[in-house]
């Protein structure tokens, strides 16, 4: 048996990795099936770590040409009342699309969006992996209070 839980959490961290799953849907689905509630938010949180990391640095990437075409037709990079949104949503509403990401948009939209309004990729990431840590965990921990398991024997 021990070795179906350890192929299962591998499982857990592969699933989580691929852009679009996240972890706050596996913890649930895994526990259900019986796997160690620990390593299974530290294995689908690393995998989600993972996408979100992709996502938030590609979208910088991408958002950096962008800009890189607006100045090279001689305009600024950013429009000032871009430049001042982008700061206002730096300074407040990332910690707020970070809080409601894994349960609302997915993590590595917000990673994208959150790029894209100026964030920086890092600070984005950290913050959106932060989350889903503490999303993960009390999903965990409700479904152990509440013993919620599937019975498969």
């Amino acid at each position: 048996m021990e070795y179906i839980e350890q192929w299962g959490l591998l499982g857990v961290f592969f699933a989580t990795a691929v852009p679009l799953v996240d972890a706050v849907v596996m913890v649930p689905m895994a526990i259900a099936f019986g796997l160690n509630p620990t390593l299974t938010v530290i294995l689908a949180t690393a995998g989600d770590a993972i996408a979100i990391l992709v996502f938030a640095f590609l979208s910088s990437s991408i958002r950096s040409r962008i800009i890189r075409r607006r100045e090279a037709k001689g305009k600024t990079g950013e429009s000032p009342r871009f430049e001042k949104a982008v700061r206002t949503f730096d300074k407040h509403g990332i910690y707020a699309v970070a809080l409601t990401a894994p349960a609302l948009i997915g993590t590595q939209i917000a990673a994208m969006a959150s790029v894209a309004a100026g964030v920086k990729p890092g600070r984005a990431s950290a913050l959106i992996i932060f989350s889903t840590l503490i999303w993960s965990a009390a999903i965990a921990i409700a479904m152990v209070a509440f013993d919620v398991r599937l019975d498969l024997s």
